[in-house]
């Protein structure tokens, strides 16, 4: 380890906090844990009952817990992104729609890779595969990012291709670490494991993921590596396990998928135990990261370091969002804002809810108390003008004008333009209303990772009526009826979720692979080229493009196409 001291600020901080030891390494290695979907009630270092998680409570003893910490999105891909780059989901337009990663956003494995740290990601879902589609760019800065996940044949178990276990994940990451035993090191670790289940099965997983946790921990300190490291552990979002009517997460922002577990054990367990109950949120550990390990914070960062949140206790509005509901179900999004003791919620029927006597957020104050309510929509208001006003977005998800055209000639007329979530706040349907519509789409999608494609089906069917205008659940049928070689059948629903949502990089790829079953290869070529250009490091998008421009006759096209798919399963 390098035997520099820590910088002045962060050292003025951490002894603020508590005094601290003369020696401290200005470049720890870094261990973000990751907890997929883990909400915060779960916790017993966050008052839980059920004894699941030993291991964290033991680690919380040894760290910084922050009581009151949110997620900005309750969906993986976007949280992740806000975790990583320190940017709110309105900036880095990261999605489950496969909307690539920018660039020039600022990235912590980047930042660390260009100070002298070797940097590696060892992640448990085909959600965070940035090879196969889900998450694009999101290697960006990663000497070695562990996936290698894809989609399953029909038959085959999810669990044998489309995710890993916890301690599988683990036992990976340590393999890593027995081979790079010196620092500096960013090591990202993300454990998958809590999912929508039964209330029993879903406290079992998170015991599964604390065991996991001790594992990792047990390795760090065999290799003495643990106490001058800065570990970071949090949720990216939540699990509703049937509150307010959600059966899992992506649509509401209620504490049970926006309030998450967040502990940080600083170099030299300094501020070991101590308990911060100011609120603290996902967009501040990106730039605390940073200033722990004596990197410049970048400009575009939107979040603050939680030292000084830490130091100063004092509590800060909290801005959460999601535009699922519109751009899976064409509903409104939903903005959250949660400030003092109040949590407001910005759509079509307006919610209010005072948690300090309502916890559970479920007697909606909104109409009883609406001078403030506005106070707090105002509140809102201002925070959303940030983004608008500045008229910048670092995402690009929206189609090129080139590819825009050439779905017109293909037909495609009105084709809608996606929006950021503070767009289309608050107009159209309410998702309060729909969210049984909602659960049962919900249910079909996963079918088809476990290669049940007439179940999917089978679910969607008496819903289809009354869902043209719903992107999920076309794409979803498309792809359900084109795994069981309906091809034309699959392309009508695929071209509907194309008409809504013509920026999804998967709907084209479906409906490209479809097309070229069907012969149709000089209309699969439009789709596959765009499927290829939003996912370039999606080695089965260039396959295909080869096959169909081969069809063509376009023998150096499809040549170059082969040799990226070649190259990208190397």
């Amino acid at each position: 380890m390098v035997g520099w001291k820590l910088p002045l600020l962060l050292l003025s901080l951490l002894m603020v906090l508590r005094p601290a030891p003369a020696q401290a390494a200005v470049k720890p290695n870094i261990v973000l844990i990751t907890l997929d979907s883990t909400r915060a009630d779960r916790m017993g270092f966050l008052g839980s009952k059920t004894r699941l998680t030993s291991n964290l409570d033991n680690l919380a003893r040894q760290s910084m817990v922050f009581e009151q910490a949110y997620s900005q999105a309750p969906l993986t891909v976007e949280s992740h992104a806000t975790i990583l780059s320190g940017t709110y989901p309105q900036t880095h337009r990261a999605s489950e729609f496969g909307n690539r990663l920018a660039p020039n956003l600022p990235f912590i494995p980047d930042l660390l890779r260009a100070r002298g740290y070797r940097t590696a990601a060892f992640v448990g879902s085909i959600t965070l595969d940035p090879k196969n589609g889900f998450a694009p760019g999101f290697d960006r800065g990663f000497v070695t990012y562990d996936a290698g996940l894809r989609q399953p044949e029909r038959g085959q178990e999810r669990s044998a291709s489309v995710e890993r276990s916890a301690a599988q994940v683990v036992t990976r990451a340590t393999a890593w670490l027995s081979r790079n035993p010196e620092g500096p090191f960013f090591l990202w670790i993300h454990l998958n494991d809590p999912q929508a289940a039964s209330a029993a099965a879903y406290n079992a997983a998170v015991a599964a993921v604390d065991a996991a946790v001790g594992k990792l921990v047990a390795a760090l300190r065999t290799t003495k590596l643990y106490d001058d490291a800065l570990i970071v552990i949090a949720s990216d979002h939540g699990e509703s396990l049937g509150a307010h009517g959600e059966e899992s997460h992506g649509i509401f922002l209620y504490d049970e998928t926006i309030h998450v577990p967040l502990m940080i054990k600083l170099p030299q367990n300094l501020n070991l135990g101590k308990r911060v109950t100011a609120r603290a949120r996902l967009v501040d550990m990106a730039p605390t990261m940073l200033e722990i390990a004596g990197v410049p914070i970048p400009s575009q960062m939107q979040g603050q370091s939680l030292l000084r949140i830490a130091k100063t206790n004092t509590d800060q509005p909290i801005y959460s969002a999601s535009d699922f509901p519109q751009r899976a179900f064409g509903w409104s999004a939903l903005e959250s804002w949660r400030a003092g003791k109040y949590l407001y919620i910005r759509a079509p029927k307006p919610e209010l809810y005072d948690l300090s006597i309502d916890p559970g957020a479920s007697h909606n104050l909104a109409q009883t108390s609406k001078a403030t309510l506005e106070t707090i929509a105002g509140q809102l208001d201002a925070f959303d003008r940030r983004f608008s006003d500045s008229g910048k977005t670092a995402g690009g998800s929206e189609l090129t004008s080139s590819e825009m055209q050439k779905l017109a000639s293909l037909g495609y007329v009105g084709l809608q333009k996606s929006a950021s979530p503070t767009a289309t706040a608050a107009t159209g349907v309410d998702p309060k209303d729909g969210i049984a519509t909602a659960n049962k789409i919900l249910f079909a999608r996963p079918l088809l990772n476990e290669g049940k494609p007439e179940k999917a089906v089978a679910a969607l069917q008496p819903l289809m009526a009354a869902a043209s205008k719903m992107y999920l659940a076309q794409y979803v049928m498309g792809a359900a009826l084109a795994q069981q070689q309906q091809y034309s059948q699959a392309i009508e629903h695929l071209r509907q979720a194309i008409e809504l949502q013509p920026d999804s990089a998967w709907a084209h790829y479906e409906m490209g692979f479809c097309l070229l079953k069907s012969g149709d290869y000089k209309t699969a070529v439009i789709h596959l080229e765009i499927a290829a250009n939003r996912l370039p490091d999606f080695g089965d998008a260039h396959s295909l493009l080869a096959q169909a421009y081969d069809h063509l006759g376009r023998s150096d096209d499809a040549k170059r196409e082969q040799a990226r798919a070649a190259a990208l399963k190397n």
